[in-house]
């Protein structure tokens, strides 16, 4: 069964870091675009970062500098690092991969960046 599932979020001040990891099973993380999307109260969600099999990583302006998304093949797991958060950061991040024409989403983990 292909499933992803994420971990890591928390609350945290502004300016702190969290590392969300993304747990993969049922498929190989190393030959597939892999994502982080997130959705804030009340908004559309949207894409944060990807990061494709040749290792070629995007980032949505808004986070270009601050979050650097990972791979790490050896444990099947996606990370992203965030870093200089604020509070607009503040969102369910979500992981994903396009699997067999079908997009495939964990249940989420909240991030909270607040004083």
């Amino acid at each position: 069964q292909v499933q992803v599932v994420e971990s890591g979020g928390g609350l945290v001040q502004p300016g702190g870091s969290l590392r969300l990891s993304c747990a993969a099973s049922g498929f190989i993380v190393s030959i597939y675009r892999m994502a982080w999307y997130r959705q804030a109260p009340q908004k559309q969600r949207e894409l944060v970062a990807f990061i494709t099999p040749t290792s070629f990583s995007h980032y949505t302006n808004s986070v270009k500098e601050r979050f650097t998304i990972s791979r790490d093949n050896a444990n099947n797991t996606v990370y992203l690092q965030m870093n200089s958060l604020k509070p607009e950061d503040t969102a369910v991040y979500y992981c994903n991969v396009e699997y067999g024409g079908n997009y495939v989403w964990g249940q989420g983990t909240q991030v909270t960046v607040s004083s």
